[in-house]
């Protein structure tokens, strides 16, 4: 910038005055500057001048810490300044407030009578105002106000009323002094005498300072954002402290509080030593870091746990019988494994700690088993659902090292129970899965292992902790889902499904109380006559357990529970069969005593389920063909198989069974089992797809009232199958009479009730001709035979194969 443009140097003039070095201040003109003085030297320049004119030379020195500056170490710019006025303090010192009047270069300096003299030339600029001075003005006054705006130490109204002047160098000084720069920063400003260039330098570091403070500004907003939570959590915490400091209740500190809780938790060795060590670390630690967090988190995991409070245990076998005959109805051999493990505790001290597993189907009680134990054993009671959990760490806990870490179930469980002997049931332990995150079955191993679970290890709290103390309960509703290693190391007890007379028994003396407490009814309100109940579980219900059982009373209870807020308090309803279809609609379920006459083809079957047993209604029926044998209703591969090899033994017994040995030559043998949305597989339908073929083959009937069940062989043995009071109980509630089992079932038969084996006649066979003996109407005589028809000539257009060779299809 052309700086002749705007001015020009009006006159130069030199004067001899007293000089006084200041320190850390660079004094500028028009500005009123106070300081103290106390070297010797500067207080005697300042008399001299107090005696003359009150005038005074001032320069800054190069280094403050310089006691007595020479020549050479002081800036040769400075400020001709007026003494305002001077104050002479207690300890020798002076303060002086000056103000600037204009600049000056030192042209000689001496040294008399022990102070400096100075002799300094000045120069007066005169300014002449143009559009381009005006603009470069305005630029610099609004670069100020922005200044002024982002600086926390300059109040707004003072700066912006200070520099409103109208004479250009007045206005670059009175903003120069104001700015928060280095002393070098400013002497450059003071070295420049012509005012255009002084403003153009000056709007330099204005935008040099603005950029500094916005960059400030940013990382303090940001810092602060961060720091904002914690200092008022610090801030609030020192407020309790002293508020309970002014209770009188801050006699022992936090960390002390923490040593007594460790030493009195009851911890293992290894534990407390830990604890202690961890309370080391966060004694060191600041309060507010994350760190201390994480320490302060393990810390109350630690002293939370049960180490050594037990539950006191009621051994008293005689109550404990009373508490489960009140929760339940049945389940004989599970309530006297319980009554022995009672027996057990009172006779041996410290027995190690017991796994049992429930198997059943829904709705059979195995949860609701798990809390009467509890009651009976006077523990506490904890539950865990294990359905869907495919994360190894949802057993052992996460490793403190991830944000947010937290024990695993197991642990958390047992600090919900704040005892180290709770009755721990772990739900449906056959609906685990696994992904990449790790197996939980694995994980449970240990936990289940009277000989490994004394020092269970979690990941978080990674110390030792003893669950041989707890009774652990686990349920499922199948088996084979549970992995081997994991059915090794549990006690497994089945409960199979309810008989009709148990289901009434339940529903009388548990259910239909339960639902009137429910919905607000009396007992003068609601009744209902066994028949009524009978009826809801023949034609509303077909399961093995009790749920729907509940669920369709609970429908009736709140339909009665209506028409008492209708009707009055005082309404007395007594529900028979016939009021059934009021309540609850049209049967869902038909009997299948319906069934007046036995039919060709058409057997019945047993099969299990997860839900219990059912029959399971086999057809059979031929069609003109080439011997295939087709088999639908969405069957499984075992199940395929059975067919074939029930087809396999027709065949090879053709002779006995009074059919011509090519009798297959000329049909196709349909099998189709209903309810074909349905998967049904396993090898326990064999006798009965032999026998719905052998009724079709020699159109002898199958009795209707025989159902069967057992694995066929191709030389026509029968093999035992699993689930024999399931596919019984089926048999009971659908109305069979006779039910034909494998031999080698009959050590079951230990496990059926007395009235299932009263009301049905159970018919043990080791062969298929036994089966079809007692399924078929009538025996099969050899004389009636399938003739075969003659065989066509061949079509010599479309030759075929032997139909001997040709395979049997599925």
């Amino acid at each position: 910038m052309n700086s002749s443009m705007f001015s020009g140097r009006e006159k130069a003039d030199t004067r001899t005055l007293p000089m006084m070095p200041i320190r850390d201040v660079v004094i500028f003109p028009y500005m009123m500057t106070p300081f103290v003085v106390g070297r010797e030297s500067s207080i005697r320049a300042l008399e001299e001048a107090l005696a003359g004119d009150k005038m005074i030379f001032l320069a800054t020195q190069h280094d403050a810490s310089v006691d007595g500056p020479k020549p050479n170490e002081i800036y040769q710019v400075g400020t001709i300044s007026n003494i305002v006025q001077s104050l002479k303090l207690p300890d020798g010192n002076i303060k002086v407030l000056v103000e600037g009047l204009e600049r000056g270069k030192i042209l000689k300096l001496s040294s008399e009578e022990g102070y400096f003299r100075a002799t300094v030339k000045t120069v007066t600029y005169r300014t002449v105002t143009t559009p381009s001075l005006e603009q470069l003005v305005q630029r610099v006054t609004s670069l100020f106000e922005q200044y002024v705006k982002l600086s926390q130490s300059l109040n707004y109204e003072t700066m912006i009323a200070a520099v409103k002047v109208d004479e250009v160098g007045k206005f670059t000084d009175a903003v120069a002094a104001n700015l928060s720069v280095s002393i070098e920063e400013k002497q450059e400003l003071l070295e420049i005498f012509e005012p255009v260039d002084r403003l153009t330098r000056l709007a330099d570091i204005l935008d040099v300072e603005i950029e500094k403070l916005n960059v400030d500004r940013t990382i303090q907003g940001r810092v602060k954002r961060q720091m904002e939570r914690a200092q008022r959590e610090y801030y609030l915490n020192e407020k309790i402290r002293a508020i309970q400091k002014e209770l009188g209740r801050n006699e022992k500190s936090e960390t002390d509080e923490l040593k007594k809780k460790i030493e009195t938790s009851g911890m293992a060795k290894d534990a407390l030593d830990k604890a202690n060590a961890e309370l080391k670390r966060l004694e060191m630690m600041p309060p507010m870091s994350a760190e201390s967090t994480v320490s302060r988190n393990y810390l109350d995991w630690l002293l939370a746990m049960p180490w050594k409070k037990k539950s006191k245990e009621i051994r008293d076998i005689r109550r404990a019988e009373t508490i489960l005959e009140e929760d339940h109805y049945g389940l004989e051999k599970i309530k006297e494994r319980i009554l022995e493990f009672l027996a057990v505790r009172r006779l041996v001290k410290n027995p190690k700690g017991s796994i049992l597993c429930f198997i059943g189907p829904p709705g059979v009680g195995k949860t609701s088993l798990g809390r009467s134990i509890a009651r009976a054993t006077g523990r506490k009671f904890v539950r865990l659902s294990l359905g869907g959990v495919r994360d190894e760490a949802e057993i052992r806990g996460h490793r403190r090292t991830y944000i947010g870490a937290l024990p695993g179930q197991i642990i958390q469980m047992m600090k919900k129970a704040a005892t180290v002997n709770p009755v721990f049931l772990l739900d449906e332990v056959d609906k685990m899965s696994m992904d990449f995150r790790g197996d939980p079955s694995a994980a449970l191993l240990e936990v289940l292992d009277p000989e490994q679970n004394h020092m269970f290890m979690d990941h978080y709290l990674d110390v030792e902790y003893d669950l041989s103390k707890v009774f652990f309960i686990t349920t499922a509703n199948v088996v084979h889902t549970i992995p081997q290693p994991l059915q090794d190391r549990m006690e497994i007890l089945r409960l199979s499904g309810y008989t009709e007379p148990e289901k009434l028994e339940i529903a009388k003396r548990f259910l239909v109380r339960k639902q009137r407490e429910a919905t607000g009814l009396k007992l003068e309100n609601l009744s209902f006559t066994d028949e009524a109940i009978v009826g809801i579980i023949r034609g509303y219900t077909r399961e093995a357990g009790v749920r729907n059982l509940e669920r369709e009373l609970a429908n009736i209870c709140r339909k009665v529970a209506r028409k008492v807020v209708k009707e009055g308090r005082g309404l007395q309803l007594t529900v028979g069969p016939e009021e059934l279809r009021e309540y609850l609609g049209v049967i869902k379920f038909r009997d299948t005593k319906s069934e007046e006459k036995n039919e060709v083809g058409l057997a019945t079957g047993l099969a299990w389920t997860e839900v219990g047993g059912q029959i399971l209604s086999i057809e059979a029926t031929l069609m003109p063909g080439k011997g295939k044998l087709l088999l639908t209703g969405q069957l499984g591969d075992v199940m395929q198989e059975s067919g074939q090899a029930a087809l396999s033994y027709v065949r090879s017994r053709a002779a006995h069974l009074g059919l011509s040995a090519d009798f297959y030559r000329r049909v196709d043998i349909h099998i189709h089992i209903p309810e074909g949305s349905i998967p049904k597989d396993g090898p326990s339908a064999g006798i009965t797809l032999a026998t719905a073929v052998v009724s079709t083959l020699t159109k002898i009937a199958v009795r209707r009232d025989v159902a069967m069940t057992g694995e066929i062989t191709l030389r026509g043995k029968v093999l035992p199958i699993g689930g024999v009071k399931e596919k019984l109980l089926a048999a009971h509630r659908m109305g069979s009479q006779t039910v034909i089992l494998p031999r080698d079932n009959e050590k079951d038969m230990a496990e059926i009730p007395a009235n299932i084996q009263q009301e049905l006649t159970i018919r043990f066979v080791e062969t298929m001709d036994e089966v079809l003996d007692l399924a078929l109407e009538r025996r099969i005589e050899v004389q009636e035979t399938i003739e075969a028809e003659p065989v066509p000539p061949p079509v010599r257009q479309a030759p075929t194969h032997d139909v001997d060779r040709e395979p049997l299809t599925n």
